[in-house]
């Protein structure tokens, strides 16, 4: 399908909000409710907590959920700032629309960051994430922009996956936290539409070896972030510990950072590899490369 900024920006005006409409900056979260699906937070594994304690883990969750979006969205604001100033010379509305998608980005990773401050004002203890941003963002960057691209594609899918699939119908969860996920994900769908083009229009101009390049970088970066997720799983264990005043025995820690990191790969790595809109594209870049292709959506689901 050819692009047509003109639907995104229309779409973009449409459902534009402000930061303070969407989380006052005397917003307080119910902690009595839980935050994320289980689909997503993977607590019921952990046979040895009691529902309170399930609870609170959720919520250590959430924190690094939308830590983590803030986290990435720090590398892809430059990214799409760079891709611009290689189509100023196209479509006005294709520039306005990429600026637009800039500015969102901006504006969600404020959000981000003002969410982390309300949440542990009222969480009362310290989640530490995986960063800093700028080292990560400064390692992606490494790396070629169609495997970027792509990365971010997988990022904009799973992000509309997670909100429609398990967030959306969801009537147990924390409202102020999900009335933010629904805002965020209104204008992620204009983003997953524009990096599609961005990503088809680069695999178009791409030589052979230019895909595979491509492919290898999106691999190395799953791995990369894989990392940072087991070091996530640590960060969330040592942040339930000093939380709920439990001691792990050593078989108990083994457990929880065994099952925390398989919910954390889904949520990151599997649901992005896995969507039908991500696979598609990652097929047409490595059309040889299936069968690795499906041994990755295996490890990370």
């Amino acid at each position: 399908m050819s692009p047509n900024y003109e639907t995104v920006l229309d779409a973009a005006r449409r459902v534009h909000w402000q930061i303070d409409a969407v989380l006052p900056l005397d917003a307080e979260f119910d902690f009595d409710r839980p935050f994320l699906p289980e689909a997503l937070a993977g607590t019921e594994a952990l046979s040895f907590a009691t529902a309170r304690e399930r609870l609170v883990l959720n919520q250590i969750r959430a924190h690094g959920y939308l830590a983590t979006f803030g986290l990435v969205e720090e590398f892809i604001l430059p990214f799409i700032l760079d891709h611009t100033r290689t189509r100023l010379e196209g479509s006005s509305s294709e520039v306005r629309a990429l600026l637009g998608f800039a500015e969102e980005e901006a504006k969600h990773i404020a959000l981000f960051r003002r969410f982390c401050r309300t949440f542990e004002r009222g969480f009362g203890h310290r989640c530490d994430v995986i960063g800093p941003p700028a080292a990560v963002a400064a390692h992606v960057r490494s790396h070629g922009d169609l495997g970027i691209a792509l990365l971010i594609l997988h990022i904009e899918w799973l992000t509309q996956n997670h909100y429609v699939e398990m967030v959306r119908d969801s009537h147990e969860l924390e409202p102020c936290f999900k009335r933010l996920l629904h805002h965020h994900w209104l204008e992620e769908c204009q983003h997953a539409r524009i990096d599609g083009w961005m990503v088809e229009a680069s695999i178009a101009a791409a030589t052979p070896a230019e895909r595979r390049a491509g492919w290898n970088d999106y691999v190395q970066l799953l791995a990369y972030f894989d990392r940072g997720l087991a070091t996530q799983a640590e960060f969330d264990c040592e942040a339930w510990q000093r939380t709920t005043g439990r001691v792990l025995r050593a078989e108990e820690k083994a457990t929880f950072l065994a099952t925390q990191r398989r919910a954390l790969r889904r949520t990151y790595l599997g649901s992005g590899i896995a969507h039908p809109r991500v696979r598609a594209s990652l097929e047409r870049v490595a059309p040889d490369s299936l069968a690795q292709l499906e041994r990755l959506t295996d490890e990370y689901n």
